[in-house]
Parts: C-alpha cells; structure tokens; sequence
C-alpha cells in the first residue's frame, strides 16, 4: 500500500516518460484522476481511460510525445507538497512555473486547477506538484 498515491502517480508518469512507453497504469483515487483530467486539459498526456471494477480500478494514462524522434511533452514533473511538509498558498503567492510555461496543480476548495486557474477565480490552496 501507497501512502503518497499523488507521488506515486508522478513517479510512474515519469518512468514510462523515460521508457518512452504509450501508456502507463495508475491506482484510481478521486485526486489521481482529478489531476489526470487537469493534465489532459492542459494538453500535457494524450487520454485518460478508467479499467477495472472495485478495488482494482485504475486509470490508463496514455502518455504524449512530439516530433520525429518522440520527445516527451512532459520535461518534468515535481511533488512540492508531501504529507510530511504540506505546502499552501493564498492566490496573489501562487508561483509561477518557468514563467507560466509550465503549470502548477493546486488543491483549493473549488476542486483540483492549475495555479492560473486559481488566481483567475481568486482562492489559494495546497500547490500539489510542478508540470512542464
């Protein structure tokens, strides 16, 4: 069992990256797939598909890459707030990533959205982890 299933969830994102896999296999959670849809709307994976029924549910992250030569869309991913250091912002401190080109996923009482997202509608939240 998993404690982080958000590290987690990163953590198998970037090894298929690496191995430059089509798509990866994640444990389905309530926030593993809230990020995943934000991912996906933010046009960093290709699909999101849920498989398995009851406890082994699970999420099919199929992984994007441009060009000829494949290079991931996803340079690097980042968990900033861990269950031993919880990390929270109001929304004029939310950062931005490399300059707004990359994202920053952040848990706010509205639901899971980019730091954009966040400071558009004016409420901070935990800055769950860095995308670009």
């Amino acid at each position: 069992m998993v404690n982080d299933t958000i590290a987690d969830m990163l953590t198998r994102l970037r090894n298929a990256n690496l191995a430059r896999h089509q798509t990866t296999q994640v444990p389905a959670t309530r926030m593993t797939r809230s990020i995943a849809e934000v991912l996906k709307s933010e046009g960093f994976i290709d699909s999101l598909e849920e498989a398995g029924e009851g406890v082994s549910r699970h999420l099919l992250i199929g992984l994007r890459y441009k060009g000829r030569r494949r290079q991931p869309v996803i340079t690097t991913l980042k968990r900033v707030s861990r269950p031993g250091l919880r990390v929270y912002s109001n929304h004029k401190d939310l950062p931005r990533v490399l300059g707004g080109i990359g994202i920053a996923v952040v848990s706010t009482s509205r639901g899971i959205m980019t730091d954009r997202e966040a400071r558009k509608q004016g409420i901070g939240g935990e800055i769950l982890c860095y995308v670009w």
